[in-house]
């Protein structure tokens, strides 16, 4: 089990002059064993965040633990086992098939030769059809449309069996039912032990599918983390989004297997 932390971080983006400050004082600790979801206005640096806690993004200032060590301080191959990540739109090389692109996840798993061996294969496939894209393992991603995309690349990262998961919208493209299955299945990793982290849009799948919310409000110096019950409240919503949120019905939404009947 693994913890990835954030200490003090601050982050900004863009050139010289025109760089922009995002996110003063961020700190934020992600359990294993539980889902934490990133919301905010575009813009406010969602991604930012998500890419500093990978190392892909270099903070201002701060530090990022993943369990316990500098993320700085390990090898590539080592924080490639550990902690996988999911980009928002990342097109592949080519044309690959959806095994050819799950496979991808096995990197850090091969040996000398860097070729998959069956084992490999099997846990690829296998990511597939946790995903309910088996069908897909032959499709070459031109023929795909953008949520069976985005079901493969899921694919890739579950492959990986990385006990840290750090997903960038996770859910965009897919439909209802394909997007209630990606966060039971984040439910059962995290209830497994796995860490899971992913900016979403939807507040209503965060206040039903998360444990923590970190809210970003586009003041650098505000962001609030704690429950979903704690943090999207009408004034909290009312604050990072400038809407007006009022209780209303609305639709609750499960898959079959999951209902109580």
């Amino acid at each position: 089990m693994t913890d990835l932390v954030a200490h003090d971080l601050s982050l900004s983006v863009g050139p010289g002059a025109r760089r922009r400050l995002l996110v003063r004082g961020l700190g934020l600790t992600c359990r294993a064993g539980t889902i934490t979801a990133l919301v905010g206005r575009n813009g406010t640096g969602k991604t930012t965040v998500l890419r500093t806690l990978v190392g892909l993004h270099l903070p201002d200032l701060g530090t990022v633990e993943l369990g316990g060590a500098q993320l700085t301080s390990l090898a590539p191959r080592l924080r490639a086992r550990r902690l996988a990540w999911l980009p928002a739109g990342n097109p592949p090389w080519g044309d690959p098939t959806g095994l050819a692109l799950a496979l991808l996840g096995r990197t850090p798993h091969l040996g000398r030769l860097g070729r998959p061996l069956a084992d490999d294969v099997t846990h690829a496939r296998a990511a597939l059809a946790r995903l309910d894209a088996s069908g897909l393992a032959d499709r070459r991603w031109s023929s795909m449309s953008g949520g069976e995309r985005q079901r493969v690349m899921l694919a890739r990262m579950l492959a990986s069996e990385a006990d840290v998961l750090v997903l960038d919208e996770p859910t965009i493209a897919l439909d209802i039912a394909h997007a209630l299955r990606v966060l039971a299945m984040c439910r059962g990793l995290a209830d497994a032990g796995a860490t899971v982290i992913m900016s979403q849009h939807d507040l209503d799948l965060v206040r039903d599918h998360v444990d923590h919310v970190l809210c970003l409000t586009g003041d650098a110096d505000r962001h609030h983390f704690g429950t979903p019950a704690e943090v999207l409240t009408p004034g909290g919503i009312a604050d990072a989004f400038g809407v007006i949120a009022r209780p209303a019905q609305r639709i609750a939404y499960s898959l079959p297997e999951c209902s109580a009947d």
